[in-house]
């Protein structure tokens, strides 16, 4: 077993997923909690003061006001980047195309690998950052039978330089160097809602006990600016 001590730096601002609405976040996405007992302190976690705004999307706060993601956020962004990664391809030695032979590609069922091997902790990871929660809107478009149709998103953005800290466990050490893959994944697609604009991308450093940087990958984006 092995554990890899993360600190996350944003690049970009980073926008809430949880809605406003507590019985929306109840009835719909809380079925969905991979523990259902869990529902009613995350639900209360959301704060009383969001449910007037039906069409917002927020961050759910700790017990002294600081917003946190999930643990279980960390595993749904480890599942897109090795999804995305293990779609790499490369050429064999007579040109064909060959899968990529990079971490993501070596696994199998790599969601239930993530599920049952990989685990993010703690539960609640606190986002420490300075100033204020900022609000980014932008417009929906969907395709209906109607015909297009636009609507206005609203989501509680938190500005670049936050930073998060916690640990991954992996069970199999042979995880630890898809897992560190997937990090520095985030430099190109990142965490939140609207992550395919850019939003929510980071750098990371793999750090020790005493706090010192022994891995990652911010300090080489910071030697090539």
């Amino acid at each position: 077993m092995k554990t890899i001590k993360v600190r996350l730096t944003l690049l970009e601002g980073m926008l809430g997923t949880s809605p406003a609405n507590e019985e929306v976040y109840r009835d719909f996405i809380g079925t969905k909690s991979p523990n259902a007992a869990t529902v009613e302190d995350e639900v209360a976690a959301l704060g009383v003061d969001a449910v007037a705004d039906k069409g917002r999307t927020i961050f759910p706060r700790l017990d002294d006001g600081t917003p946190f993601l999930y643990d279980y956020q960390i595993k749904g962004f480890f599942k897109d980047a090795c999804g995305m990664l293990s779609r790499l391809t490369g050429k064999d030695e007579n040109g064909k195309k060959k899968k990529a032979a990079n971490e993501s590609g070596k696994l199998t069922a790599y969601k239930k690998v993530i599920d049952g091997l990989i685990f993010p902790q703690p539960r609640q990871i606190p986002i420490i950052f300075d100033g204020e929660i900022g609000d980014c809107q932008r417009p929906l478009r969907a395709q209906t039978a109607q015909g297009e149709r636009v609507s206005l998103a609203s989501s509680d953005e938190i500005p670049a330089g936050a930073t998060m800290t916690f640990d991954v466990v992996c069970l199999d050490d042979s995880h630890v160097a898809a897992v560190r893959e997937w990090l520095d994944y985030g430099i190109l697609r990142g965490l939140g809602q609207w992550r395919n604009s850019g939003k929510g991308r980071y750098v990371w450093d793999e750090i020790d006990d005493s706090g010192n940087v022994v891995g990652g990958n911010n300090e080489y984006v910071k030697a090539r600016k």
